[in-house]
């Protein structure tokens, strides 16, 4: 993937700056027609995008459509069906001392929106933000990952046939790329990757005081209680692990699980992942690849610690790593350190649930978190926790709705977005105080007569 060069990068957010300054951008019905326009070019394009994923990753159609292109397709329905209710001015009480005028707020676009997406989910993670900016009345320059090239390519080409570049603009390239992007002033920074990168996207956005969105990661719990469907829960962790073979910021990172029922989970488990996949997920083709090399190895040396009790194997040439479940982990092994971002699930046990949540709130605030039990002890333990979202008796299910908003906290992100949220993200808040002048209060005028009046009224 060729950089995009410094001096185009500079032309595209000039040219946006200045149509952004024309105004069109705010016009309802020029945001709903450009929503409709980029939902037409998804279907026109949807064959290539499958075969793009497939060739990245080895997603196959199935998957492609479940996780990518039927989550922005829901998500563009949305705003076209919302937006006119949610872009509308909000008239809001007034306060007794400020009568006769009237309040209300205006959402209006932040301007010239840079978005940064990551490559294990390249079409939803660059798209749905997309969708944010332009139902909020936003330009957008789009950086998609360089590490799904295919996909990369095919967005670009999508892009640039159904939205002119002083517009919708898209550049391509490594991480010198985000250096160059990162030093010039947008309105709004919506980045989605790791929390290492996150820093420095935030300490760039602090130059200019941009203010920023940041979908990241984490180590996200999954707790299964002795009162839990062993069942169910073991076919729904194994989906949720080994949907694009585990590089999900929210699957499941680690498991607890009662002692009483571990053994028969991790039997489950085996079944649900043979039932999905066969024998051999190798040979599948519903089983995607680790993105790259450099990730394989990293994943390997998760493998060094602890007992594997299921899967294990790996090719490095077609890089396959199976569905793995290692038991006998402890808190201070490399695969508890940090967020795995691939099919390895770590297993612990505890004997009571005060263990658990004492861990999970020792450590970094997690992204999405998973408890499978009963619905009274779930109130409690959601109460005693935090995280960006979750599921009971379920995983990942949380981000397929698009009137939950969707996003983390502390280390794991801040700001949300999908629905509302997303044309919230780019917006802003305007509050407006309509004064008539055929009335002015003489009393908030200095020398404050009557001062003993005006404290009984605000």
């Amino acid at each position: 993937m060729e950089n995009t060069p410094k001096t185009d990068i500079g032309k595209i957010l000039k040219s946006q700056k200045e149509f952004f300054s024309e105004h069109r951008t705010k016009n309802v019905d020029f945001r709903l027609q450009q929503l409709k326009k980029l939902k037409s070019a998804i279907l026109k394009y949807e064959a290539k995008i499958t075969g793009a994923l497939w060739n990245d990753l080895h997603k196959s159609p199935e998957e492609v459509y479940l996780t990518e292109i039927s989550i922005v397709l829901q998500e563009i329905n949305s705003h076209i069906k919302h937006l006119k209710k949610w872009a509308k001015p909000q008239r809001v009480a007034t306060p007794v001392h400020l009568l006769p005028s009237k309040s209300r707020i205006i959402y209006e676009p932040l301007g010239v929106a840079l978005i940064i997406s990551p490559w294990n989910y390249p079409f939803q993670l660059l798209m749905n933000p997309l969708i944010g900016a332009v139902s909020a009345g936003c330009c957008a320059v789009l950086k998609p990952s360089p590490y799904t090239p295919e996909t990369a390519r095919v967005m670009e080409e999508m892009i640039a046939e159904t939205f002119p570049s002083n517009y919708i603009g898209i550049v391509q390239g490594n991480r010198e790329v985000n250096k160059i992007l990162l030093e010039q002033r947008f309105d709004l920074i919506f980045f989605t990757g790791s929390p290492d990168l996150a820093k420095k996207v935030m300490k760039a956005a602090s130059e200019h005081l941009t203010p920023v969105v940041l979908e990241l990661g984490g180590k996200s719990p999954c707790i299964i209680d002795k009162e839990a469907n062993i069942d169910i829960a073991a076919k729904r962790v194994a989906w949720g692990k080994t949907v694009n073979s585990g590089q999900t910021c929210i699957a499941p990172d680690y498991l607890f699980i009662h002692h009483s029922v571990k053994d028969l989970f991790v039997e489950k488990y085996k079944k649900a992942v043979v039932d999905m996949f066969g024998n051999d997920c190798k040979q599948s083709r519903f089983y995607p690849r680790i993105v790259n090399v450099k990730a394989m190895e990293r994943l390997k040396k998760l493998l060094l610690d602890g007992n594997i009790v299921f899967g294990g194997e790996f090719d490095e040439n077609e890089r396959y790593m199976a569905p793995t479940l290692i038991d006998g982990v402890k808190p201070e092994y490399p695969v508890m350190q940090e967020e795995i971002f691939g099919p390895i699930l770590p297993v612990m046990t505890f004997d009571d649930i005060s263990q658990v949540i004492d861990y999970v709130n020792s450590h970094e605030k997690p992204l999405a978190f998973y408890y499978f039990g009963n619905s009274k002890k779930s109130k409690d333990i959601l109460f005693k926790t935090t995280s960006g979202g979750g599921c009971i008796n379920d995983t990942l299910m949380h981000i397929t709705n698009h009137n939950l908003p969707f996003g983390g906290i502390g280390n794991s992100g801040t700001g949300k977005y999908h629905g509302k949220e997303s044309f919230l993200a780019f917006s802003n808040k305007r509050a407006i105080v309509n004064s008539p002048v055929w009335f002015d209060m003489t009393l908030k005028y200095a020398p404050f007569k009557h001062f003993n009046k005006i404290k009984k009224i605000i």
